[in-house]
């Protein structure tokens, strides 16, 4: 059950300006029903909702669902439910950020949009608020969370024509011990920031000037299929 205090309660609007988005669609085929699937005494969406509630900088937290029992959980759990997604937006083909565009189009007048995708439970309020700091401070248009990767595209190749092993990358490869290999970080899906103005000119958050964030990878978890899931209830329920 949803603790009291944030049952329907409406968030308070600190700054004035920032809109914190959950996408939760209804359709998954890698693990149906995940967003309202119970993980550590709640369901799966709730982490997000709390993390963002929780957040020093952020002044609305709403869902972006198509799906009846994913927005009365959201609502459960204190989000703001204003709208109900297009079924065109709820496909396998729609982009986050045609998401992300259409829920702007529905409530104007917010100076900067959080994503935060439920599949990314471990992501916590002091994450988006560090990652919000760093983009302010930096001066940057938007900013995207990363981990370290697990493997190094340095020692990755391509197999062309002919079994000829080819590398990766273009320049040459001179590192020879693991420890040597330059550090290398890939998007962990966790948190998206940008300037609203700035992404609806760029379409994207990816665009030049953005910085990164740098989380841990034991809170870079990206639920995806039923094993994802699986470790992530080990985690939150060793206790």
């Amino acid at each position: 059950m949803p603790p009291e205090s944030l049952t329907n309660v409406p968030h308070p609007h600190r700054n004035n300006g920032v809109l914190a988005l959950i996408t939760a669609r209804g359709g998954s085929k890698g693990l149906p029903h995940k967003n309202v699937l119970d993980a550590g005494g709640k369901p799966l969406i709730a982490w997000s909702i709390e993390a963002a509630l929780k957040s020093e900088v952020v002044d609305r937290v709403v869902l972006s669902s198509d799906d009846d029992e994913i927005m009365e959980t959201a609502k459960a759990w204190g989000c703001d439910v204003p709208f109900r997604r297009p079924t065109d937006l709820a496909s396998d083909t729609a982009t986050s950020m045609a998401v992300v565009l259409h829920t702007l189009a529905q409530l104007a007048d917010y100076e900067y949009v959080v994503l935060l995708q439920p599949t990314s439970p471990l992501r916590t309020s002091a994450d988006i608020d560090a990652a919000f700091a760093l983009m302010t401070s930096t001066g940057a248009p938007s900013c995207v969370s990363v981990c370290e990767a697990d493997q190094s595209p340095y020692w990755m190749f391509r197999v062309e024509r002919g079994g000829k092993l080819e590398s990766l990358l273009s320049e040459e490869i001179t590192v020879t011990r693991r420890q040597d290999l330059p550090p290398i970080y890939v998007l962990n899906g966790a948190i998206y920031i940008a300037r609203v103005d700035w992404l609806l000119e760029s379409q994207s958050f990816l665009a030049e000037g953005c910085v990164a964030y740098q989380m841990p990878k034991e809170r870079s978890i990206d639920i995806d299929n039923r094993e994802d899931f699986e470790a992530f209830r080990r985690i939150v329920e060793a206790d």
